[in-house]
């Protein structure tokens, strides 16, 4: 089945978009569909499993589909050509990962090895909030008397602040860090949240993530920014996170719902009594799941905020 239906009308307006296609066993296309839809409802389906050629005539089939591997499925995504397809496909592997399941991504027309650079002529300063300016690390930026700059080169990892998930809870960030705190981000991806707590004033940052290449891109990032009281290990979740040091006055989790919703169990344990909890990644669909989860596991809403059809949450011990 090849499912145009979401990408007809949609795309009829734009002259030049990219195409970013994952691909994944059969198994998972519905995971994978769900993750791509968070993106753009502009979706290419293509599962050749329920094709049945004894009820249809071989020679009336394009061979390219006879031939088709049936155990595995595709979805695509359109996007505008000035939108940065590299934080989709970083988005698209790191919630893959979160969900357990292995995705292969590719853009269509655009070579993998310039991945890393062909997005950047669309990534410019961008201020969020009242104080934070996210700077990529290749442009030149006049800093103003109030501004709290971020330098960041994302590389493959997701988290330029250009999505609606980073602009939120980097909103609550500016709102909710105070000095001298202890802050742990979790699924840090390029790190880009630790730091903005960083230069907000935190006294000590760990930031964690289960993709050892975002790891990576957050140390790059983190030295950049000069920032010390900033280190980044490799977890899942919270099975490595450091509490020797105590327990954290802010935690940022800017991940997706189920996973979200399946560490409220574990996570007041981190937190100390009045601390803040700020959650994002989350599609205004699955808000009242979210919502009453973190009833179940005694958590209250402190406040609630949507952008572009996604929420974020700042929530609390009860």
């Amino acid at each position: 089945m090849i499912d145009k239906d979401y990408m007809c009308g949609a795309l009829s307006d734009v002259k030049e978009w990219h195409q970013v296609k994952g691909t994944v066993k059969l198994c998972h296309l519905d995971d994978l569909t769900a993750i791509m839809s968070m993106i753009s409802n502009n979706l290419m389906i293509e599962d050749f499993s329920d094709i049945d050629l004894k009820t249809c005539y071989g020679d009336l089939i394009d061979e390219s589909i006879l031939n088709a591997d049936k155990t595995i499925a595709s979805v695509s995504v359109f996007l505008p050509v000035e939108q940065n397809f590299n934080e989709a496909i970083s988005f698209i592997k790191e919630r893959s990962e979160q969900e357990g399941f292995e995705v292969e991504v590719e853009v269509v027309g655009v070579n993998e090895e310039d991945w890393a650079n062909s997005w950047k002529a669309y990534y410019k300063p961008l201020k969020i909030g009242e104080r934070i300016v996210i700077v990529p690390a290749w442009e030149k930026y006049d800093v103003k008397p109030d501004d709290v700059i971020v330098t960041m080169d994302p590389g493959m990892a997701f988290g330029t602040g250009t999505h609606e998930t980073t602009r939120l809870v980097i909103g609550l960030l500016e709102k909710y860090t105070k000095q001298g705190q202890r802050v742990l981000d979790v699924g840090c991806g390029s790190g880009i949240l630790a730091i903005c707590a960083s230069k907000l004033g935190a006294k000590e940052c760990k930031a964690y993530d289960i993709d050892e290449v975002a790891v990576r891109v957050a140390c790059e990032n983190i030295e950049i920014n000069a920032c010390e009281n900033i280190t980044c290990d490799q977890s899942d979740l919270l099975k490595q996170v450091d509490i020797e040091g105590g327990q954290y006055d802010l935690v940022c989790a800017n991940i997706v719902a189920d996973i979200i919703i399946r560490m409220l169990p574990d996570v007041g344990r981190y937190m100390k009594d009045d601390a803040i909890l700020l959650a994002s990644g989350i599609i205004n669909e699955r808000a009242d799941d979210v919502m009453e989860a973190f009833e179940k596991f005694g958590f209250e809403i402190v406040e609630h905020v949507v952008d572009n059809g996604w929420c974020a949450f700042a929530i609390k011990k009860k």
